[in-house]
């Protein structure tokens, strides 16, 4: 399918400062990685890197749309390898002292690719994971919109992406593009930098009409910018219209050979053969050597004029994708060569560059002269852009530490409690409540959040009709409505920790704290690793809920028996893990979770629940308050003392839903004239953290170890659950005690519940047995 081809004015036609300007943006992104590795001593001569190529290419889209378009309400998410560009400019408004120029890639410099939380200047969006950043816009305008429905504030404004062609081969791009969300999100506008190389070589095909019609039909605006206005007045002389046919025919790796060509092989290899050669070899005959040089470059994406014109040509009705087409390294000694990714221009190659673009490689940081239309189109673009002082960010709601429920009774599992202290939040900590928001991958009522569903409803960004409110057979009632506060997304993990990511942002981004929770099946978690950590190291606070989880899953076999997730979620940086047995742990912890959430030195949290129906008497929760909160407290840092004997032969820890197993173990052993305790883990990550804490390698609480693995009850000990045995093996460096740690090593199979554990060595006998073998050492 074809898009709006949009091609410049005739070249020069009232762009002069701004030309000027995007020299210099070209130059300074250029010197700024020069520097950081040709100028800066490096004593471990450990390659510090830089895409000066990769800059180059994205230096006139960017000028044109920072100095001449954007508004102080739009966002941008930067092509990560792009970061240099984005901090030229910050430089030439004022916005980033000189002294950063010199810290590309240094500690505590300049990041390597744009970092909301770690940059000096204004950064919208972090970006750096291929495709992730490309498409973090599209749910930073959904959460601007839940926020400005809910409680107003977040204002309107423009959600740009500029993303390398490459970008589109990641399949979260188009998980993301296809969303029934998105075709309603007109504030969207991404820029494709076309410059049709990757890392490795100059792409043969890249099949532009067919990702042209792709984003079409998702209901996206296409247009594209492919010729500026030197070559679009070329192609109206006598022979214009064979050149023009000739470049758009022509294989990307020729054209990129061209650009390696002086003017006299240009004008042997262009005209080609056939009968469309003599009429272009009479057209270029007709210019000089340096008007011919410059219009084979003369592409969309480094026309000022054309780059304007597709920008003003946007329909914010829909969402908006640009295919400009670039060439990459762009003005530099290395564009067009299929290995410049990654190269480096040399000092003679910085002095050219230099003299072509007006600059001074011995003064790389000089400004435009004052009084100049270049410095004063800077000063302009600064007042333009600056944004209004930030509101103040709103504390979240005070979180409740217990909903004082009576311990539960009978038998439950922790899946279910998750939908049940939802509930309970609206009637006992409304304000709590309304600002929570669920988002699950089409997996809601299988994830027991139906209840929640039916009481907040579904966000939409304008009501829709309940078709199937007056039939009586549904009890999930689906009602859509701007007031909603669950989101369902299709059947895309990365989807949904993207999400979250930018949902649990807005105390940062306008002043409003959110407490986003997604709801994902566990053996889907590894699915949206990459992009959930990418998330929380952006500074995304939120929880994950992995739900139902490990070989528990019985029935469905190694194919949905989460494995690793235990240990995901103890090495995840920026997160607390926790894996309740019981239902009000799973309380416990969860209030705990949320009250990290929205504030500058908060935290994310994963919590792995099970449907495991355990019986709930066998947490004995106490009765007294004071004992009560005394549990509570340890349950929230890591672990308690679930049944304690006298003189313990053996300690079992475990976890999650195979504390019943080790319960009746100690049981078991205790007939057999063997005390053991029984320790109850809810967080494997918060015990390590206090065990390194201990050893001086952390700040972090340890009192926990103390309570729970006090020196003079130490015993040989026996860990287990449903995950891989290392999470918890490292429990006996506490004490330095003999330890068998059994969990889950191999795939499953499908069979009982009996059955798997046995076959896992996980159930009531192979603990028993791993605990003698222990006490028979």
């Amino acid at each position: 399918m074809s898009s709006p081809v949009i091609n410049g004015p005739k070249a020069g036609a009232g762009y002069d400062a701004l030309h000027a300007v995007e020299n210099r943006v070209l130059w300074l992104s250029t010197a700024i990685i020069d520097h950081a590795n040709r100028i800066r001593p490096n004593p471990s001569g450990l390659k510090v890197g830089g895409h000066q190529a990769s800059s180059a290419s994205m230096a006139s889209i960017m000028t044109a749309l920072w100095f001449r378009h954007l508004r102080p309400e739009d966002r941008v998410s930067v092509k990560p390898h792009a970061s240099p560009v984005l901090h030229a400019i910050s430089y030439l408004l004022g916005e980033l002292d000189e002294s950063y120029l010199m810290t590309l890639r240094a500690f505590g410099g300049l990041q390597s690719y744009p970092s909301r939380s770690k940059d000096p200047d204004v950064v919208d969006y972090s970006t750096g994971s291929v495709g992730i950043g490309a498409t973090a816009p599209i749910w930073g305008a959904i959460a601007r919109r839940y926020v400005d429905g809910r409680f107003g504030g977040a204002g309107v404004g423009r959600q740009y992406s500029l993303l390398g062609d490459a970008e589109l081969d990641e399949g979260a791009v188009w998980e993301a593009v296809q969303d029934p969300m998105v075709p309603g999100l007109g504030e969207l506008v991404w820029i494709v930098d076309l410059n049709r190389q990757s890392l490795d070589r100059v792409v043969p095909a890249m099949a532009t009409e067919k990702l042209q019609g792709m984003f079409a039909a998702a209901g996206w605006q296409v247009l594209t910018v492919k010729y500026g206005g030197l070559l679009a007045e070329l192609f109206t002389r006598p022979g214009g219209a064979a050149l023009r046919a000739r470049i758009d025919s022509m294989a990307n790796p020729e054209f990129q050979r061209l650009l390696r060509c002086t003017a006299a092989q240009l004008r042997v290899r262009l005209p080609g053969s056939g009968p469309q050669a003599a009429p272009i070899a009479e057209l270029i005959a007709s210019l000089d050597d340096e008007t011919l040089l410059a219009a084979l470059r003369n592409l969309g994406g480094h026309d000022l004029g054309a780059l304007i014109q597709a920008y003003d040509a946007i329909d914010d009705t829909r969402p908006t994708v640009i295919f400009a087409y670039t060439i990459k390294g762009y003005g530099l000694h290395t564009e067009g060569h299929p290995q410049n990714h990654s190269s480096l221009l040399t000092e003679p190659q910085m002095r050219s560059l230099a003299e072509n673009l007006g600059c001074d490689l011995d003064r790389p940081w000089s400004v435009f002269p004052p009084g100049s239309e270049e410095a004063a189109l800077c000063s302009s673009t600064a007042e333009r852009l600056c944004r209004h002082p930030a509101a103040a960010t709103q504390p979240p709601p005070a979180v409740p530490v217990d909903l004082e429920r009576p311990a539960p009774s009978g038998t439950g599992n922790t899946q279910q409690t998750l939908g049940r202290v939802l509930l309970d939040l609206t009637r006992r900590a409304p304000e709590t409540a309304g600002r929570i928001v669920t988002v699950s991958p089409d997996v809601s009522s299988s994830t027991n959040l139906g209840g929640w569903l039916n009481k907040v409803g579904v966000w939409s960004a304008s009501d829709r009709r309940d078709w199937f409110d007056d039939d009586t057979e549904t009890i999930l009632h689906w009602r859509e409505r701007p007031t909603g506060q669950h989101i369902e997304l299709g059947i895309a993990e990365v989807n949904l920790v993207s999400l979250i990511a930018e949902l649990g942002s807005t105390w940062s981004r306008w002043g409003q704290p959110l407490l986003p929770i997604g709801v994902l099946y566990d053996p889907f978690v590894e699915r949206a690793l990459e992009p959930w950590s990418y998330g929380i190291y952006a500074g995304g606070q939120s929880i994950l809920v992995g739900t139902p989880s490990g070989v528990t899953l019985a029935s469905e076999g190694g194919a949905h028996q989460s494995i690793k997730t235990p240990s995901i979620g103890l090495e995840q940086p920026g997160c607390v893990s926790y894996e309740p047995a019981f239902a009000i742990d799973t309380e416990w912890t969860l209030l705990a979770a949320l009250a990290q959430l929205g504030t500058p030195d908060g935290s994310s949290a994963y919590l792995r629940l099970s449907t495991r129906p355990v019986d709930q008497s066998l947490a004995d929760v106490p009765t007294d308050p004071a004992a009560r909160e005394r549990r509570r407290r340890q349950a929230v840092a890591g672990a308690y003392l679930l049944r304690r004997t006298d003189h313990p032969a053996v300690s079992i820890a475990a976890m999650g839903a195979l504390v019943p197993e080790a319960v009746a173990a100690a049981a078991r052993l205790a007939q057999a004239g063997i005390a053991a305790d029984v320790i109850c883990v809810t967080s494997p990550d918060l015990l390590y953290r206090a065990v390194r804490a201990r050893q001086g390698h952390e700040t972090a609480e340890s009192w926990i170890l103390d309570h729970v693995f006090s020196p003079d009850r130490a015993a040989p000990l026996v860990t287990v659950l449903d995950g891989h045995p290392h999470a918890l093996a490292f429990l006996a460096t506490v004490n330095q005690v003999p330890t068998t740690a059994l969990g889950v090593t191999r795939f499953g199979q499908s069979g009982s519940l009996d059955d798997v554990y046995h076959y896992h060595r996980i159930d009531t006998d192979s603990i028993v047995g791993a605990a003698l073998d222990l006490i028979d050492r």
